[in-house]
């Protein structure tokens, strides 16, 4: 995983490197799974239904992104608001502060 650390508006996020050239051609494309159902997260209303069953909910502050912040913690959950940019860095955000609900493959 390449790319640039960028800090904006008092957030610090990883920017990826696009170019395909400098990633190896057998890369696996990585995937979020719902682990209690199996399921791989296709889509972010599929993800949305399971994080709110797991206590999250969903915030309308900022147009550019997806959030999702859980009452009982400190946690905020930041999405591209494009699931084509859903990478796995944010996968893996989701994995930490859902441990026994979600895991990351290599499909």
């Amino acid at each position: 995983m390449a790319g640039v650390w960028v800090f904006k508006n008092g957030v610090v996020r990883l920017v990826e490197n696009t170019s395909g050239a400098e990633q190896p051609s057998t890369a696996r494309r990585k995937v979020l799974v719902f682990t209690p159902a199996n399921e791989v997260i296709g889509s972010y209303a599929s993800l949305e239904c399971r994080l709110m069953a797991l206590g999250w909910e969903r915030y309308y502050e900022d147009p550019d992104l997806l959030q999702f912040h859980k009452r009982s913690s400190l946690d905020l959950i930041s999405l591209p608001i494009d699931f084509a940019r859903f990478k796995s860095i944010h996968m893996y955000d989701i994995v930490v502060k859902n441990r026994d609900s979600f895991r990351v493959i290599d499909m």
